[in-house]
């Protein structure tokens, strides 16, 4: 359906009605105004023969001319479906203290945010991408977005605080994921959580509550693990050892049918998203035509113009 995304424009056509109505009084009152002529072979002579119709025909591609240029002023659109990339990753990051740890150069954070920016490098450009970031508590520090540019600065800004909060990154990136717009489509987005951390979980809701939950969303969590049994930090100028809880991020993604990596690379990190597949949702767009007003417009005019030098150029 067409309509007009300056509906005020359409006021335009009133003065050209105006014109054809006046044009169609003229044509009507032509009697009354004629002029009496006596030498009738004359003016056989000095009358086009055969006008008829023709005569109305370029003003009617004129009237047809002003109309359409009238018309293209209100901008008219119709509808189209533009379609929406839905598939979407969440990258939940480790920020506690133990990340400090420097047994993976140049420490355990820096490493998983290199190993963060690698992946959202490896990733199709028309997947969404969060950024979750979690301590005592979890936080959206980015929420679902093509923009890549958004989700490095947040990657590159992460900061360390106190606690591990594993199962409370996994429900805030549910969270995030079922905050997709639809666009159109039905159901939830297929998407993925990639949780980056050295395990150990001090804080929040537990690693199997958050196994279900995410189970029963569908979304598989795949776990990277960063660090080694040796790892230490300190803290409170006291050195703390920090080994990492390979089980339990074994076990979460286990339970989500996910991906566990004791190292990652971003070959490895290519097998979170391979089965993704996508969900495509449309969104309705106002696609202007005004061109085609002004083509028909400027293609009654140049008709109007021809048919006048056509026909009228026999009148003496």
């Amino acid at each position: 359906m067409i309509r007009f995304l300056s509906p005020w424009w359409l006021l335009a056509v009133i003065p050209v009605l105006a014109l054809a109505g006046v044009y169609v009084w003229v044509q009507l009152h032509r009697r009354s105004f004629a002029m009496r002529f006596s030498n009738l072979e004359l003016l056989q002579r000095l009358t086009p023969r055969g006008i008829g119709w023709r005569r109305h025909a370029s003003a009617g591609a004129l009237v047809l001319s002003l109309l359409a240029l009238a018309l293209g002023m209100a901008r008219p659109a119709v509808d189209v479906q533009q379609p929406m990339e839905r598939a979407t990753v969440i990258l939940a990051i480790d920020v506690s203290l133990s990340m400090e740890a420097t047994d993976v150069a140049p420490n355990r954070l820096r490493a998983a945010q290199s190993a963060a920016k690698d992946f959202v490098e490896q990733l199709p450009r028309n997947f969404n991408v969060g950024v979750v970031s979690f301590a005592k508590s979890a936080n959206v520090v980015a929420s679902p977005t093509k923009d890549r540019n958004q989700v490095y600065s947040a990657i590159n800004g992460l900061r360390l605080a106190e606690s591990t909060a594993t199962g409370e990154a996994v429900f805030t990136s549910l969270q995030a994921i079922a905050a997709v717009p639809a666009d159109g489509a039905s159901g939830a987005p297929p998407a993925r959580i990639v949780l980056l951390s050295d395990g150990f979980r001090t804080y929040g809701r537990t690693i199997e509550d958050a196994g279900k939950a995410s189970s029963a969303a569908n979304v598989p969590v795949s776990t990277i693990a960063f660090g080694t049994d040796h790892g230490h930090v300190s803290i409170g100028g006291q050195t703390t050892p920090v080994p990492v809880d390979k089980q339990s991020l074994h076990k979460l993604a286990d339970m989500t049918k996910g991906h566990y990596y004791a190292a990652a690379s971003a070959s490895q990190l290519k097998q979170v998203y391979q089965d993704m597949g996508s969900s495509i949702g449309h969104r309705t767009m106002a696609k202007e035509i005004g061109q085609w007003y002004i083509g028909f417009g400027l293609l009654f005019g140049l008709a109007a113009a021809a048919m006048s030098l056509l026909w009228s150029s026999r009148m003496p």
